[in-house]
């Protein structure tokens, strides 16, 4: 079965790609509203795609939220429902300067499609669409497609569209292509991801600015004290000091320095913060960072009392805590290390879960086979993920007989979000061949 899969795969990959590089041309950046028109017009085209495929389709909406696609088409009577989930909205494109080439132009250099969104995720509504196509009408399962319009800006109607057509969604097996692989050559379920909070905080010290050689030397200034809070936020290893916090074990992946080094960014001679293994502090431990600073600016600073400065938290929680819990114990730690009496006082940005999937049973036997076929080899592996997709716990909580599959085109290399993202064309040809594999042995079970 995989060799005739296998080949025709590789048959209706030209037209995937082609596919794929229409939507790509498509500036559905659901982060700026003079581009709104873009993100419909990204709907439109998605829809147009599963309609030629045979599905019965139409765009929704929430709560006045972006466009999404729900898509349908019956596979033999009794075989189980998979949904495919991915989505056509993409990050800004930042600088053009930044990039080789076009942003919104897909341009194939070496191993790789270059463009906003080649990766993340219309290369995840291309899998789907390739998948489902190499079937044609003879599907060995049910398929519900649903393609999101605004996972980019937090999915924040998505609550409403699940409770709205929760019934129309409702599945088997769910399947997101939203996440990556270990490594070139190396296929991964993503089992876990942390959650985020982010909290604004505030410092003050004064009524209004005065003379630093006034009153310095009795008088505390905000930047003061706010140093002193950002400081208590980590011990001397640099873990996070918070109270109260979750963190586990992560599986028994080995993450080489010399890779760890080259994915970071770290700058030469830089020594990595906090203990445990690397992937332990990647994925199943809590981290801290300050992501934002209100205060003046050296150029032109006066010799004054800074009155109150502001700073942003970006706190990652690990699987297994809340983002209720993980609130509640940072308000304490910020209000038990405010020194010299200084007022603190904080505003939450936004908070999303931390997910942690129970990857065994049938579906996941039938996704790990199918990966390791189509990787020619090859075993998956569990991957956690350091950063948050709060919608997946969203999926866990709406469907919770459902089981629920994390995958995804990206590898370490594909510099989502940033400038220059690329598919890397023989790993999506794996990635289409291992999602066709599995919705015939789902069918075949």
């Amino acid at each position: 079965m995989s060799d005739d899969l296998r080949a025709r795969v590789q048959s209706v990959l030209p037209g995937i790609r082609s596919d794929l590089e229409d939507l790509v041309r498509i500036e559905s950046v659901s982060a700026d509203p003079e581009r709104a028109g873009e993100v419909q017009r990204s709907a439109e085209a998605v829809k147009a795609l599963f309609d030629a495929e045979g599905f019965t389709s139409e765009i929704v909406s929430a709560d006045g939220g972006a466009p999404a696609v729900i898509a349908h088409k019956a596979g033999p009577a009794g075989a189980p429902t998979v949904l495919l989930y991915a989505h056509h909205d993409v990050q800004p494109e930042n600088d053009h300067a930044d990039w080789d080439s076009p942003p919104f132009e897909p341009t194939e250099r070496g191993d790789r499609l270059y463009a906003r969104g080649a990766a993340d995720d219309k290369a995840g509504i291309a899998a789907h669409l390739g998948a489902v196509r190499v079937f044609g009408d003879d599907l060995p399962v049910n398929v519900v497609m649903f393609i999101e319009g605004e996972e980019e800006v937090g999915s924040e109607t998505l609550p409403a569209l699940l409770a709205e057509h929760h019934e129309s969604l409702r599945a088997d097996v769910i399947v997101i292509a939203d996440s990556g692989n270990w490594d070139i050559g190396v296929p991964a379920l993503t089992t876990s991801l942390r959650g985020l909070v982010r909290m604004d905080i505030e410092v003050r010290t004064l009524t209004h600015a005065v003379h630093s050689g006034m009153w310095g030397g009795l008088v505390p200034d905000s930047l003061m004290a706010l140093s002193r809070v950002i400081a208590s936020l980590h011990d001397d290893e640099g873990n996070v000091a918070i109270k109260g916090l979750h963190a586990g074990p992560a599986a028994d992946v080995e993450y080489p320095e010399d890779r760890l080094r080259a994915e970071s960014g770290a700058a030469p001679g830089i020594d990595w913060i906090g203990s445990g293994s690397a992937v332990e502090r990647l994925w199943t431990k809590p981290a801290l960072s300050i992501t934002g600073l209100d205060a003046p600016k050296v150029a032109g600073a006066s010799n004054t009392l800074v009155p109150a400065a502001r700073a942003r938290i970006s706190m990652r929680i690990a699987p297994g805590d809340t983002a209720e819990n993980a609130v509640a114990r940072l308000v304490e730690h910020l209000e038990a290390h405010t020194p010299w009496g200084a007022t603190l006082t904080h505003t939450v940005v936004d908070t999303g879960e931390a997910t942690q999937i129970d990857a065994t049973g049938p579906a996941y036997d039938a996704a790990r086979s199918a990966f390791t076929e189509a990787w020619d080899g090859t075993e998956p592996i569990d991957m956690g993920v350091g950063g948050s997709i709060p919608f997946i716990a969203e999926f866990l909580d709406a469907f919770p007989q459902a089981s629920v599959l994390v995958t995804g085109v990206e590898d370490p290399d594909t510099r989502a979000h940033g400038a220059n993202e690329g598919l890397h064309l023989a790993e999506f040809e794996r990635v289409v061949l291992a999602e066709t594999l599995l919705l015939a042995k789902l069918g075949a079970e």
